[in-house]
Parts: C-alpha cells; structure tokens; sequence
C-alpha cells in the first residue's frame, strides 16, 4: 500500500520525512525524550538521528507491506511534526486494526490527538473497509481516555494482560 496523506482540517497527515525538503528526525528524537512520552511508548528508542532514521524506514515499510498506516500528524503552513497517528496489526482480511496516536509536549492539550485519529479512523474504515478498531491505553493515561470518547469508541473494559509497565490496559473499541 502506498502512503496517502489526509486533510484533517487543522493538521494534515503525510509520512514520516527524512529528506531535503522536510526532516522529521529532530521532532521525532525530542518526542522521544519527553518523560510523558517515554512512560506511554515503551517499544521504541530514538535517542539520535540514527535512530530516527531507522524509525522513518520502518514507518515507510510498514506501509509498503500492508502491516501499518503511520502518519505524521503535521501543521500545515509549516509542516512541523505535532504527533503520529496509526492504525496498526492491520489485518485487511479481517478488517482490523488497532489505533495509536501520540503528540509532543508543546502541541498537547490543543485536540492534535483526537483531530488526527478521527481522520485515520475515516480513512481506515472508508479507504480500507475496515470493520472494527481497537484503542488501548494505560489505565493512568486519561488523555487517552478522553481521545477514546471523542473519537466515537465504546469502552470495553481492562485486558486480561498488564501493559509492559505492570498497568492495567483498558481497550475500547469502534465498529463500522
């Protein structure tokens, strides 16, 4: 699949970029020093540009092999990186995904989170015929709650596995 990029009104939503014209790699190494992101996003480490790198890789072959949709959620005058968005463990015989989202510290609290996944939710039920999407959280993460409610998802209750951390997982879920 190829990536699209998305009109979520405020923002927009394109690939990770690491090239001449636009290098999300410094964005992505702040974001992933940041305390609050670090304790949610345990599964990735950018700690240079090196990293970042790779990250952007992985981001662009996961599209490429159908396992991903990622976005960069970006201000549209500048095309500065806000956040990520994504439907992930895509299952497109099944019609499945799971969602996540994330944004900076600076850009928080402005409703980056919840603008950015409700456009991957339309594309992701309208453009891959999805049927139903997944959304879990650390049971501390209240943001994510309120993301979850604005977004149209139905709460499911806690996951019988604990989050890496030991925390409770809370999913909830959204069906076409």
């Amino acid at each position: 699949m190829e990536p699209v990029e998305i009109n979520a009104g405020e923002y927009y939503l394109r690939q990770l970029r690491a090239d001449k014209a636009l290098d999300d790699r410094p964005a992505l190494v702040a974001a992933f020093a940041d305390p609050t992101h670090r304790k949610y996003v345990l599964n990735y480490r950018l700690r240079d540009l090196d990293e970042a790198t790779e990250y952007v890789a992985l981001r662009a072959a996961q599209w490429a092999g159908d396992e991903r949709c990622s976005w960069a959620v970006a201000e549209p005058t500048t095309g500065d990186l806000l956040g990520e968005v994504g439907l992930r463990d895509l299952d497109l015989d099944a019609g499945y995904a799971e969602a996540s989202v994330w944004v900076r510290a600076a850009s928080r609290g402005k409703g980056v989170a919840s603008t950015a996944l409700s456009a991957a939710l339309r594309f992701g039920f309208g453009g891959l015929g999805l049927r139903e999407v997944s959304y879990r959280y650390e049971e501390t993460n209240e943001v994510s709650a309120s993301v979850a409610r604005k977004c149209g998802f139905t709460l499911v209750g806690p996951e019988l596995e604990p989050a890496p951390t030991g925390e409770r997982l809370i999913r909830w879920c959204r069906r076409n």
